[in-house]
């Protein structure tokens, strides 16, 4: 239904008029006594109608046998009732004019077996009813706008006002996540909890909250994405306005499932996760902790235009632990103009340190603290500043906080603090919240959440191009060799097969013979231009090298002609039942840097494109790339960038750069290809050999799987 639905449908889901509790409990700790509770305890503006039909009343309020006996209009109904029931009970608030429905109850598709029929039939009444539908197996959800204040779930809490909304898969996770918001100050302006995602999924509430005033940062709890293509233009569109921060749980470690290529075997439903999340400018984070960290700086305080960040601290030892955690996620310590220095020499104490870190001095008072943050964040070399204050006897704590308040207010480059105290700072900490400026426990903490502003600050700046189009291809031939091996009933593309089709879409393909006999061989080699290298062909051998099908480097016809000869004789001895279908001889490539680039096709996100350091050792090595097609330049050569083997790629020790454009013109044209063809599923171009800047690239070996 995702997308489909209009904001006015979520609007009746949290901001409707009047709710209908349909399984209402006084028994106590029931769902049914809780939910209804805490629509009732947390101030509701609306009006709210307890539906049980074995009671009189609920805590007080007149209880309805059915939602039909309800006399006025009912916007949303939260159903809490056994699971067989649900769906009669969703045909009645359909009959009743109710626009909107969240179904708390478990009991339907995570228990398998008859729970997914259950399911499908709660969904196919939604549907024909134009009931948008939340859950089932949900905890429900919040509106913590005092217009509404909505806690229509069974959380034991409800949220200060903020402007964070937090959406969940998880119940249990949910509930963690407002403990954790709660004990740490941190409001949130709205809450849901997904559950199955029959209808409504993640997709449509993050659509919502892109257009909701309320909110400016967005967080995610998510085990899988319902339509990962939909969630990709959601956030690419929130890129420009709200940050958005996932826990995605689920890792999966690499090359856990069997396949058959090398991007098969190191492509895993997380390295897929990952590239999504890079691609759409979504950041992805590992804990709780990490989440509501960087959510609270994001939420309150602008973004850096830069990574240069300074520290002001009454402790050098701190000072040197913020620094080095604040290298270590990728922030650049600043160098400060003269004129700064010259104010910290008139503002400090004699002993104090006025460079990067500064140290004010474990004696310090609020004024020092006022003078270096304002020196710092007037630095037009200065993008952020850390503030680390640690609890000495003489130090006043309520003060530094005030002063570091009322400067941090009057730049527009953001401050965090680092408290390092843990008793008696209800003051300290109310002065910091009140003041719109985060605080955190230790120095790597405060350093991780600024790099992650920094980092957000850079992709957003990041411009965005178009993918490209390439119309020198040839679609007939790949078609053509696409269906002989179909009809052949095979699988495995053979390598001649292969370098056809990527000729055909414009790779560098080195000349090279399909032959059957050894003087064909030789003749081939003698027309390509020696030396050469020879390869058996079979659609039952995958890796050549292992059965001795490669004979490389060759001078000679003779050498070509007796290669022939051996190779077959070799992988016969080897693989007796494998069938031969000749022999590749394939001209020399010159040496270069060996890079493998390839695809696996992902069941949920269709291509996933791999570039990385190639050869034999490329899932021993694992320094690979991954991305979600379709690519642009930019992200090409992105992807090149982010290798660790780039070093190599940009000239080391003397050698000269290898040519990253036909780098990223291979990859931006494979992209194109695995697209256009999606009944190729996985293949490889190990290597591709780069040469040096201006000379190009060559397809030195190729394999490809349909299905």
């Amino acid at each position: 239904m995702a997308d489909s639905l209009e904001g006015s449908h979520l609007q009746r889901i949290f901001s409707p008029q009047s709710v209908a509790v349909i399984g209402a409990s006084s028994r106590p700790e029931s769902v049914g006594r809780a939910v209804f509770g805490n629509v009732l305890h947390y101030e509701y503006t609306g009006v709210v109608y307890p539906v049980n039909p074995k009671a009189r009343s609920i805590m007080g309020v007149r209880a309805y046998a059915s939602v039909l006996e309800i006399p006025d209009p009912v916007d949303l109904a939260v159903i809490i009732v056994p699971s067989a029931g649900v769906a009669q009970v969703l045909e009645e608030c359909a009959q009743k004019g109710i626009k909107g429905a969240i179904v708390i109850t478990a009991g339907f598709k995570e228990l398998g077996g008859e729970g997914i029929g259950k399911e499908a039939a709660l969904l196919e009444t939604a549907r024909k009813n134009g009931i948008p539908l939340l859950g089932p197996n949900c905890l429900g959800i919040i509106n913590t706008d005092p217009q509404f204040s909505l806690n229509a779930s069974f959380s034991r809490l409800m949220p200060q006002p903020g402007n964070i909304a937090l959406i969940s898969q998880s119940g249990a996770v949910g509930v963690a996540a407002l403990e954790y918001a709660q004990a740490e100050r941190i409001g949130l302006s709205k809450f849901v909890s997904v559950g199955n995602k029959a209808d409504l999924n993640e997709n449509d509430f993050l659509a919502y909250l892109l257009a909701d005033p309320l909110t400016d940062v967005i967080l995610l709890y998510l085990e899988d994405l319902a339509d990962p293509h939909r969630f990709f233009q959601l956030a690419q569109e929130s890129g420009l306005k709200k940050p958005i921060l996932a826990i995605k749980s689920g890792r999966t470690a690499a090359g856990a499932r069997a396949a058959s290529s090398h991007t098969g075997a190191l492509a895993g439903s997380d390295a897929a996760y990952d590239a999504l999340f890079a691609q759409c400018g979504v950041f992805r984070v590992e804990s709780l902790e990490e989440l509501f960290d960087y959510a609270a700086a994001f939420a309150i305080q602008p973004l850096p235009p830069g990574n240069r960040t300074a520290i002001v601290t009454n402790a050098g030892g701190l000072g040197i632990m913020a620094t080095d955690a604040a290298v270590r996620y990728g922030l650049t310590m600043a160098s400060f103009q003269e004129e700064t220095v010259k104010t910290f020499k008139e503002a400090l104490p004699p002993a104090a340190n006025i460079h990067n870190p500064v140290d004010v001095l474990g004696d310090a008072t609020p004024a020092h603290y006022a003078a270096a943050l304002e020196g710092v964040l007037a630095d037009p070399g200065v993008d952020g500043a850390i503030v680390i204050s640690t609890p000495q006897l003489m130090t006043n704590l309520a003060a530094i906080a005030t002063e570091v308040v009322r400067v941090a207010a009057q730049h527009q480059k953001p401050t965090l603090v680092c408290q390092m105290a843990l008793g008696e700072i209800e003051e300290t900490l109310t002065i910091l919240t009140q003041g719109r400026v985060p605080h955190y426990h230790f120095p790597e903490e405060t350093a991780r959440a600024l790099a992650a502003m920094a980092h957000f600050a850079q992709s957003r700046r990041r411009s965005r191009y178009e993918v490209k189009t390439f119309t020198d291809v040839d679609r007939e031939t790949v078609k053509k060799v696409l269906a002989a091996v179909q009809e052949a009933g095979r699988s495995l593309v053979l390598e001649p097969e292969a370098h056809q089709i990527f000729q055909a879409y414009g790779f560098p393909v080195l000349p090279h013979r399909w032959v059957h006999s050894a003087g064909a061989a030789a003749q081939a080699a003698a027309e390509i231009g020696l030396p050469v290298a020879l390869k058996i062909v079979s659609p039952d051998i995958i890796h050549k090298f292992e059965v001795g099908g490669v004979r490389v480097p060759l001078h000679t016809a003779g050498e070509v002609a007796q290669a022939f000869d051996e190779v077959l004789a070799a992988v016969g001895q080897a693989r007796p039942q494998a069938a031969l279908a000749g022999a590749l001889v394939q001209k020399m490539a010159a040496p270069g840097t060996e890079l493998i680039l390839g695809m696996s096709r992902d069941p949920h996100f269709g291509p996933l494109l791999m570039i990385g350091l190639g050869g034999t050792l490329v899932e021993l090595f694992q320094d690979v790339m991954f991305s979600v097609a379709p690519i642009s330049e930019q992200w090409a050569q992105r992807m090149i960038r982010q290798l660790k083997a780039f070093p190599l790629l940009n000239g080391y020790r003397g050698t000269p750069p290898a040519d990253q454009e036909a780098i990223a013109v291979c990859l931006e044209r494979l992209s194109q290809l695995v697209l256009d063809f999606p009944e190729i599923r996985e293949l490889d171009i190990n290597p591709l050999m780069v040469f040096a800047q201006g000379q190009g690239a060559a397809v030195v070996d190729a394999r490809i799987f349909v299905g």
